[in-house]
């Protein structure tokens, strides 16, 4: 059976831990179609990896698995989970790493993978991603059923989510990602702002919302809405990261009174 599984971990490509869960996987599934989102989640970083979930799982089919190992807590207590829901399967540790999921996709269930018959026949304590979640992931390509797995969760774990302050006339959020282009993704949906909207970041002041990277000479700071539906803080042909302050970057939104 050809089905999308889809890998979101923090292993990097320098060492075998990738290529180790993909063999579990064909091993079970040979006709398995397996997509590298992405291996450079930053070391134990949860919020960077459920905020990538967010923004890739949409633009697959439905029906797709996803699998995120990014695990601080692999070998203790914290419960291996599928997350069932009417788009999607999502199969990881639970530590927050699908809070993204929990906010935007209804309804869903969450179930505790504690079913050994689905694991492989030796569970290393701290590789669950090729032991546990990769075979979990394969025999569910396959069609078993995910209550197969285990019990139902009721409360599943969720990271806190920093939300934007928004009062009359103003926005006050903060950077919360950099991606590979050094750009500064805020936590300001680009919902409520407007293009006459003055942007304030590490003392600077940016005059409007730009629509294209190229609307600034080169090197020039920019504020856009970028395609993960956020405010962003950018430099057309370079790095935003490397003009502001590194760290959390507060972001202030003025709406001009109309």
């Amino acid at each position: 059976m050809r089905r999308i599984i889809t890998l979101t971990t923090d292993f990097g490509l320098k060492d075998h831990y990738v290529a180790a869960m993909k063999g579990v996987i064909l091993s079970i599934n040979p006709e398995a179609l397996i997509v590298d989102v992405t291996h450079e989640i930053p070391p134990q970083d949860i919020f960077k990896a459920a905020f990538t979930v967010r923004n890739f799982y949409r633009y697959f089919p439905r029906g797709s698995i996803n699998v995120v190992v990014v695990d601080p807590g692999v070998g203790s207590k914290r419960r291996a989970i599928v997350v069932k829901t009417d788009y999607a399967l999502f199969i990881g540790p639970d530590n927050g790493v699908f809070t993204f999921v929990y906010k935007e996709l209804s309804p869903i269930s969450v179930f505790k993978i504690s079913n050994p018959k689905y694991f492989l026949p030796e569970v290393s304590s701290t590789f669950h991603g090729r032991d546990i979640f990769a075979p979990v992931a394969a025999h569910l390509s396959l069609g078993v059923a995910v209550e197969d797995l285990g019990r139902r969760v009721k409360k599943p774990v969720e990271l806190r989510i920093r939300e934007p302050e928004v009062k009359e006339g103003e926005i006050s959020g903060e950077v919360v990602y950099e991606d590979h282009f050094g750009n500064l993704i805020t936590n300001i949906p680009g919902t409520l702002i407007r293009r006459d909207a003055v942007v304030i970041v590490d003392g600077i002041t940016i005059e409007k919302i730009s629509t294209s990277y190229a609307e600034v000479p080169k090197g020039g700071l920019l504020a856009i809405v970028g395609s993960t539906g956020f405010l962003e803080i950018s430099v057309n042909q370079g790095r935003a990261s490397q003009v502001l302050r590194r760290g959390s970057l507060k972001v202030r939104v003025i709406l001009p009174s109309s």
